[in-house]
């Protein structure tokens, strides 16, 4: 090819800006034309829009004629142009079941309770600019998504475009209308929406006591973790043979994750050796140690986005040693001990003070506790708390730390109620570099942690499929290790 031919094949604008495709008439019609619909379906877990429905009445009831919106948010940007994957807020999620970006619910005071709707982005489809042009949105790079019309049918309440929210009138019976905290700020100032901390308290009040349908979601969740538990468990020889190390089992349970739920509820926990007293060891980039405890701290969040969170410790050959067995039988007497403490008309703080006085009881026998049991557990002492700095439960839905905006007399000041759903997750984490520490438990952590659902006479232990026991434990590693 000669020089001629190719500087004749320059396009018109060479050595100056291209025009932007969008500003290209003949490119804008061409690929706003010829185009067959295609119908996606909303899906749903079954049961969302009436569990929802629900979820709105109870907060009508407990908010009359106060107005109210909320939000599902956006994604926010990971880096440069790239977006985090959206995931909605959790509030809004109890309130709609929807998971769409950008949407909004209103919920207008009437004189029986309050009238509904949720605002929504259209799809970016053919005809639309962004189309072609939103590399986050527009259908021709993200796929097709469900419209107006399918929302409505599904939800069987009234679904607008969320253009309409500008021009609408949000009346509220009693005072400013409230709003959640991730309603964009733009929106609250046009209609003087106030961000209420008494929204956000209610919220989390009604959301603790959890309804069947939700039972069902975290069920569903625990399950599927437990199946994740096991798959990991037989990855362990492969990732020590081959040096796959520590992110090879958190790339196993999470890939576990998004085949059978929406995916991992919160960053995945897998601490080797010295990695597994540090709390939130979610770097993974250890590697396997042979002869190691390992400790897995895994939840499958489901596609409802309801999450497990359960915690177990393994060892990498299939047999404690010494060291390691003594440190999770106190660990399992703490553990055993503060669920005996998990049944309605508790105070919620009982499990955790009967953890902590076996723990701290061990850590005296040790001669690790420089001060008496009694000392150590006062309001003035808690030197126990150094190996486990950490709280040992909390409420678990659709967050993993569920209702944490409540206030205190709601939450750690309450009595326990049936229809709760906890986490129990004692621990002792002895790390390497630990003085105190005789030198044969440096490097050591063990955390036991299940999930428990309050019935009106105690509690269903929803991770139960797992066992707690050292021996228990150490049978399950082997026989999944064998199947490998």
């Amino acid at each position: 090819m000669t020089t001629d031919s190719i500087h004749d094949q320059r396009p018109p604008y060479a050595g100056t800006r291209p025009p932007r495709l969008s500003e290209i008439p003949a490119f804008v019609d061409h690929i706003a034309r010829d185009w067959g619909h295609r119908s996606v379906p909303v899906a749903l877990p079954e049961g969302t829009e009436a569990a929802a429905a629900e979820h709105r009445r109870r907060l009508s009831h407990a908010l009359p004629g106060r107005a109210i919106v909320a939000a599902a948010g956006t994604a926010p940007i990971r880096n440069d142009d790239s977006a985090y994957g959206f995931r909605a807020d959790s509030d809004f999620v109890w309130l709609t079941g929807v998971q769409v970006e950008g949407a909004v619910l209103v919920m207008t005071p009437t004189a029986g309770g309050h009238d509904s709707t949720v605002y929504l982005p259209p799809p970016l489809r053919p005809g639309t600019e962004g189309f072609f042009s939103d590399a986050l949105h527009g259908e021709l790079w993200v796929g097709s998504s469900p419209g107006i019309e399918e929302w409505s049918r599904a939800l069987d309440l009234p679904v607008r475009d969320i253009a309409e929210l500008e021009t609408a009138t949000i009346r509220s019976a009693e005072g400013p209308a409230w709003s959640t905290r991730v309603v964009p700020e733009a929106l609250r100032a046009q209609h003087g929406l106030e961000v209420s901390q008494e929204l956000r308290r209610t919220l989390s009040q009604l959301r603790m006591i959890k309804d069947e349908w939700e039972i069902e979601q975290l069920r569903h969740a625990v399950d599927a973790t437990v199946g994740g538990f096991a798959a990991v468990a037989t990855e362990i020889p492969r990732a020590l043979a081959q040096g796959l190390g520590e992110r090879w089992l958190q790339g196993t349970f999470e890939r576990h994750s998004r085949t059978h739920g929406n995916g991992p509820g919160y960053s995945t926990i897998v601490g080797s050796g010295p990695n597994a007293p540090i709390l939130h060891w979610t770097r993974c980039d250890g590697p396997i140690l042979p002869d190691s405890a390992l400790l897995l701290d895994m939840g499958v969040e489901a596609r409802s986005l309801y999450t497990a969170d359960v915690t177990r410790t393994l060892p990498v050959s299939g047999t404690f040693s010494t060291a390691q067995r003594r440190v999770h039988d106190l660990v399992e007497r703490s553990h055993r001990t503060a669920m005996s403490h998990v049944r309605p008309g508790v105070n919620y703080l009982e499990f955790h003070f009967a953890a902590m006085e076996v723990l701290a009881q061990g850590l005296h026998d040790w001669g690790i506790l420089p001060v008496s049991v009694d000392e150590a557990l006062s309001p003035a002492g808690q030197q126990h708390r150094r190996y486990l700095v950490c709280g040992i439960g909390h409420h678990l839905g659709l967050d993993v730390h569920d209702c944490s905006q409540a206030q205190w007399e709601d939450y750690m000041g309450a009595d326990l109620e049936a229809g709760m759903v906890m986490t129990v997750e004692p621990g002792l984490y002895f790390h390497e570099n630990d003085l105190t520490v005789p030198p044969e438990l440096r490097g050591i952590g063990v955390r036991l942690e299940d999930d428990l659902l309050l019935t009106a006479s105690g509690a269903e232990v929803l991770s139960e499929a797992l066992p707690i026991d050292a021996i228990g434990i150490e049978n399950w590693t082997r026989s999944h290790a064998s199947s490998a």
